[in-house]
């Protein structure tokens, strides 16, 4: 979660392509601090950083990120805005997560983009009014933002790094996840039931 608040600027010093993914080596007065697994905004699009080496750090953005943005756009050069994620006594990356499950979702397809994954769940109907496209959800504990959402179904675009670092990878059909839905939804419905 961010604030919008800019606080230092960084410079596209690579840009490197496999797939369907953008691979970009950005370097700033940041890059350092930074640790592997943070989210970082990047001229107000999050990404997470993959690694940190020599005053630089590495971002992936896949196709969903591409279709959706200007950063198929950037250049060798190229100047970033950057901001950490805000602290709440401590960074907040992602969005917030009880740990708190509310339902199963089953996994109903899997597609690989070329160096990005998306799987689509479906889940009980129930449910319906707490998702959003572009919302947040937990699944499996893993903070992921959801598309393509119908009333009992959403897809989630799978970078290579948490694709190789969750437990995601190991998902089939007809598998199920654990899925807590983002709390702020939930007051927001709790609070529109009772002033019905």
């Amino acid at each position: 979660m961010f604030t919008g608040i800019i606080e230092n600027t960084g410079i596209v010093e690579e840009i490197q392509t496999s797939g369907t993914n953008k691979t970009f080596w950005i370097s700033s007065p940041l890059s350092e601090t930074l640790k592997i697994d943070q989210s970082l905004s990047h001229s107000g699009v999050c990404l997470t950083v993959e690694e940190v080496k020599n005053g630089m750090h590495r971002v992936t953005a896949i196709a969903e990120t591409l279709s959706k943005t200007n950063l198929g756009q950037w250049k060798e050069g190229y100047v970033v805005n950057l901001e950490r994620c805000m602290q709440l006594n401590g960074r907040l990356d992602g969005h917030i997560v009880q740990g708190h499950v509310d339902t199963v979702a089953e996994c109903v397809a899997i597609v690989e983009k070329e160096g990005s994954w998306e799987f689509t769940f479906s889940f009980p109907k129930e449910f319906g009014n707490l998702v959003i496209e572009k919302g947040s959800i937990s699944l499996n504990g893993t903070s992921l933002t959801i598309f393509n959402v119908t009333n009992d179904s959403f897809t989630v675009a799978i970078i290579p790094y948490t694709y190789q670092h969750t437990s995601i990878s190991a998902l089939k059909l007809g598998d199920t996840g654990n899925i807590e839905f983002d709390i702020v939804g939930k007051y927001v419905i709790k609070h529109l039931n009772f002033s019905a």
